[in-house]
């Protein structure tokens, strides 16, 4: 672990990181464990990485303002090429670092989808992947949608499913009329 470097705390309880007490009264079983309220502005996700006792290089601070202009999902690979295009020095392993590093102060969230990992902010809706097999076309399911799913697997295995991380897939509702 890096000198200095503490992951935030994710106390609470398992399925949410929210309630105080050692049992759930959330009754979210789907969303993953959260950490406070994530910075949404490149000042403050700036803030809490030096807080951190994190140096902030110009290679950290550009990967810092592109995760903060983007809006949706991006792949490292995607955020390799923007950045390299800025900055063409910037070796890729040194963005893959960041984007998990923004991950683990809870800035980013990332899940795997049939393309590979995807990252985006904790700030935007959390969501359950559907991606169709045969077309590739990926609809958002929330979190709300997709409870009965979880709560099925929670009671049936005693399993607190974390299902924003991968897609699930299958076929939508154009592949599989035809």
């Amino acid at each position: 672990m890096r000198r200095g470097y503490r992951p935030r705390s994710r106390s609470g309880c398992p399925p949410c990181g929210t309630c105080k007490s050692s049992r759930c009264t959330c009754n979210e079983l789907l969303h993953s464990p959260s950490v406070e309220r994530a910075p949404n502005d490149f000042a403050s996700v700036m803030t809490l990485l030096r807080e951190q006792g994190l140096r902030m290089t110009p290679q950290r601070r550009a990967i810092v303002s592109e995760v903060m202009r983007t809006q949706g999902h991006i792949s490292p690979a995607q955020m390799a090429r923007t950045i390299q295009g800025e900055m063409p020095g910037v070796n890729a392993s040194t963005i893959y670092r960041t984007l998990t590093l923004l991950e683990e102060v809870g800035v980013l969230q990332h899940s795997h989808l049939e393309s590979g990992a995807e990252y985006h902010k904790t700030d935007e809706a959390q969501h359950v992947h559907l991606t169709c097999s045969r077309c590739g076309r990926d609809d958002a399911l929330s979190l709300r949608e997709a409870d009965k799913l979880g709560s099925l697997i929670h009671a049936h295995h005693g399993f607190v499913a974390d299902l924003t991380h991968f897609a699930i897939t299958g076929l939508c509702a154009d592949c599989a009329r035809s």
